[in-house]
C-alpha cells in the first residue's frame, strides 16, 4: 500500500514502550490476532487507553504519527485485529488514513476525536470507520466498543463458533437463508440485507444504502430506507427472535449485530 497522504518528513514516531512496559501479545489461536494499533499524540489519552485496553488482554502498539501507522500496518509480521485512530495527528488527518486503507483493507477501525459534531461523525464512518468515540470518553466504553466490535467481526475470543452458519447465501438465486429458513423478500430488501452483510458491525449512512441498492432511483428518500429496514427487520425477527440484528444509530443509520461477524454467512454453491 503506497502512502497517499501528505505526511511531514524529518518526524519521528514513538512506540508504546514510552508510555507503558511491555505486553505479552494473546492470540485467540495461530491464525487471529488480538493485538491493537493505536496511533495518538497526546500522552495523556494514550497511556489511559494503553492501560485500558492491556487489561484486557491485548497487546498495544502506540505511535503519535500517520507515517509510523503506515509502516506498523504494511509490516507483514504485525497482524492487528482492530485500529484505534485519532483524527488530529501532527502530520495529517486520520480520515486520510481511513481513506487509503479502506482501499485494501477491512481492519476494523475506531475513530477518536475531540470534534463531537454529527457531520465529523458521519463522514468518519462513510469513509469505513466501525465506530467512533467523541473526547473525552471513558476507557470503560472504549474497552465495551473495542470488544463488541472484535465480537462483530469474529476475532474476539468470546465470538460464537455456533454461529457459523447463521446466514447461508445464494447469490445464483438471489435469495438468503437464516437459521435454515429461507426468508421470503423483495428485491430491495434482498439487497438491502446483502449490502449488510458484507460488513457486519459497519454503520451504514441512508445515503450510502439508497446509493448501494437503490441506485439512481431519484424517487427513493431516507424514508424509503427506513420503511425497508423495518419490514426487513420484522422478516428477520419472525425466524430469529431473540436476535436483534438490524441495529439503528440515531443520526446515522444502521449496522448488521452479527454474531460471528463475516464468518456468519456462507455461500451456497448450486
Amino acid at each position: 500500500m503506497a502512502p497517499a497522504i501528505g505526511l511531514l518528513p524529518g518526524v519521528a514516531g514513538r512506540r508504546r514502550d514510552e508510555i507503558a512496559g511491555p505486553a505479552q501479545r494473546v492470540w485467540q489461536n495461530a491464525r487471529v490476532p488480538t493485538a491493537l494499533l493505536l496511533v495518538e499524540d497526546d500522552p495523556a489519552i494514550a497511556h489511559t487507553v494503553v492501560y485500558a485496553l492491556q487489561r484486557e488482554g491485548f497487546q498495544v502498539d502506540h505511535v503519535l504519527l500517520l507515517r509510523e501507522a503506515l509502516r506498523q500496518l504494511q509490516d507483514p509480521s504485525a497482524r492487528y485485529a482492530a485500529l484505534i485512530l485519532d483524527l488530529g495527528l501532527p502530520d495529517g488527518n486520520g480520515l486520510d488514513l481511513c481513506r487509503e486503507l479502506r482501499r485494501t483493507s477491512n481492519l476494523p477501525i475506531v475513530m477518536l476525536s475531540a470534534r463531537g459534531e454529527e457531520m465529523d461523525r458521519v463522514l468518519g464512518l462513510e469513509l469505513g470507520a466501525d465506530d467512533y468515540l467523541s473526547k473525552p470518553f471513558s476507557p470503560r466504553e472504549l474497552r465495551a466498543r473495542v470488544r463488541a466490535l472484535l465480537r462483530r467481526s469474529a476475532l474476539a475470543p468470546s465470538a460464537l463458533p455456533e454461529a457459523a452458519a447463521l446466514f447461508e447465501h445464494d447469490p445464483a438465486g438471489a435469495r438468503l437463508r437464516l437459521a435454515g429458513h429461507w426468508l421470503k423478500l423483495t428485491r430491495r430488501e434482498y439487497g438491502l440485507l446483502q449490502a449488510l452483510l458484507r460488513r457486519p458491525g459497519k454503520v451504514w449512512s441512508r445515503d450510502q444504502l439508497l446509493s448501494e441498492v437503490w441506485g439512481d432511483d431519484a424517487d427513493s428518500t431516507d424514508r424509503t430506507v427506513d420503511t425497508h429496514v423495518k419490514t426487513l427487520r420484522a422478516k428477520l425477527r419472525d425466524v430469529r427472535p431473540d436476535l436483534e440484528l438490524i441495529v439503528t444509530h440515531r443520526g446515522l443509520g444502521y449496522s448488521l449485530d452479527l454474531p460471528g461477524g463475516s464468518a456468519a454467512v456462507r455461500a451456497l454453491v448450486q
